[in-house]
């Protein structure tokens, strides 16, 4: 899979950041804050992207990978009351030790970006836990999520093993979805989960993701 992207560089201090995009807008994306879970709503396109650039922070050690949606228009369907802040996301590795307070500043230094597109391993097919069920419950388990918020953007730091074990959920959406919904119209809810009971989930909420196929105008 050949995935196009943009490569940002800025300067804070004496420090230079790497952040990479997407080349196009997530347009049917938005990730919400409910408090006490967090539920991302993708349409099939924004699913396959996100699987990529999920795959992508588990071979980019070294940068930021930002996926602007908090300004999306919302699903044509009833969101929970609870939850009607719309977040954008960053996903790093955990060796970059990052602090999320640094965010803003970096975010007003971007410019237009360098394009390129990177080849990433096939993403078609349904892929395996890299990590096994007993392992991942081990009390020495380091491959887990942490997440931090700030600036209206939720930080999923991790290790390349999870981000590798974990981008399958938004390639089922993506690949399940489209499918599943017309047949479906009684309850056309397509959707998986990044769980507390998977393993993988530190100092993290859980992710909802859905699939959905109508947006606001």
């Amino acid at each position: 899979m050949k995935l196009p992207i943009t490569i940002h560089q800025a300067r804070l201090g004496s420090k230079e950041f790497k952040v990479i995009r997407p080349a196009r807008p997530l347009v049917d994306a938005v990730l919400v804050d409910h408090d006490r879970h967090l539920d991302a709503y993708l349409d099939q396109d924004a699913a396959q992207r996100i699987g990529g650039l999920w795959t992508l922070a588990a071979s980019s050690p070294r940068s930021l990978v930002h996926l602007p949606m908090r300004a999306n228009r919302s699903p044509s369907r009833e969101l929970p009351e609870d939850g009607t802040r719309q977040l954008d996301l960053v996903l790093l590795h955990h060796s970059l030790q990052f602090a999320p307070s640094r965010w803003k500043d970096i975010r007003a230094r971007l410019g237009p970006g360098r394009p390129q597109a990177v080849t990433l391993p096939a993403l078609d097919t349904p892929g395996e836990a890299v990590i096994g069920h007993e392992a991942r419950h081990h009390r020495e388990n380091r491959d887990l999520f942490h997440q931090h918020l700030h600036a209206e953007t939720l930080f999923m730091t991790g290790s390349a093993k999870v981000f590798r074990d974990t981008a399958r959920h938004f390639l089922d959406v993506a690949r399940n979805g489209p499918g599943y919904v017309p047949v479906h119209p009684s309850y056309p809810h397509s959707c998986t989960e990044l769980h507390s009971n998977d393993g993988i989930l530190g100092n993290a909420r859980e992710i909802h993701v859905e699939y959905c196929d109508r947006w606001d105008s």
